[in-house]
């Protein structure tokens, strides 16, 4: 079965590329400044939050600019899958209607589509850091890894959120909400370490809170992840994304007399 999935999935590898540049294409197709918003949109909430936590919020975070550039490079991504995730089986509505594939694909495509648009804001980062003079730890190679990590948590979610979108229609809703509560309880802005202990294991429940303090760690800091970290991070995305796929490949069979 798995193989079959793999196998149908390279298949129409064209078809998923197709959709996400597509809709790269169309989210900035009215914009006057079309993908330079894709460098401006973590630049300004970077300005905004660096103004807040140096000047009326000391802060001692190392290298805080890029610490934070980081961080809402990593939350952007999983915030925008997820968010495109959820209604890219009602945006493609028509096409599934009229032609039969993999209904996995449109869910894939949209989270690489923001897999792309991430790709887009590290070249920003690397721009920061010629620009403050860092040279990146050589940690910084197992960053791919980490992504590739993220992807699969993403896609895990949007699995599972595409499908309960299209019977429970309040559920877009209460995402943006469920989002909006993640950011400012996720360490993008702020270090782990500003927490005692017993509340930093109940922060760490949270996926994003240990996958963007590891990004943190290997980027900016030449520190390694404990193998317990490791160890959870990977097992709670596998967790997630087989859990998000069984649900999403159960309800798809009723998927298009529902949508």
């Amino acid at each position: 079965m798995t193989d079959n999935i793999i196998k149908d999935v390279w298949k129409y590898r064209h078809l998923i590329i197709l959709f996400s540049f597509n809709e790269v294409k169309l989210r900035y197709r009215n914009s006057v400044l079309g993908f330079v918003w894709s460098f401006l949109e973590p630049l300004l909430m970077l300005s905004i939050l660096y103004f807040v936590f140096t000047n009326i919020i000391q802060t001692k975070i190392e290298n805080y600019p890029l610490y934070l550039l980081v961080g809402l490079i990593i939350w952007y991504m999983f915030s925008r899958a997820t968010t495109l995730g959820l209604t890219s089986l009602s945006d493609r509505s028509g096409i599934l209607k009229t032609i039969y594939f993999r209904r996995e694909i449109v869910v894939i495509s949209a989270c690489l589509t923001s897999f792309i648009m991430m790709l887009f804001e590290f070249a920003a980062l690397g721009v920061f850091m010629v620009a403050f003079q860092f040279i990146p730890p050589i940690t910084i190679v197992l960053l791919p890894l980490l992504l590739i990590n993220l992807f699969f948590l993403a896609l895990g979610v949007s699995f599972l959120l595409s499908i309960m979108s299209i019977y429970f229609q309040d559920i877009k809703f209460i995402w943006q909400v469920i989002l909006q509560a993640g950011f400012f309880l996720s360490p993008i802005f702020y270090s782990l370490e500003t927490f005692p202990e017993n509340l930093r294991q109940v922060l760490l429940l949270n996926p994003m809170v240990p996958l963007l303090d590891t990004a943190h760690k290997l980027v900016l800091y030449n520190t390694l992840p404990t193998p317990t970290t490791t160890v959870f991070l990977i097992s709670l995305t596998i967790g997630v994304f087989v859990f998000g796929f069984i649900v999403f490949k159960i309800r798809s069979k009723y998927l298009v007399e529902n949508l």
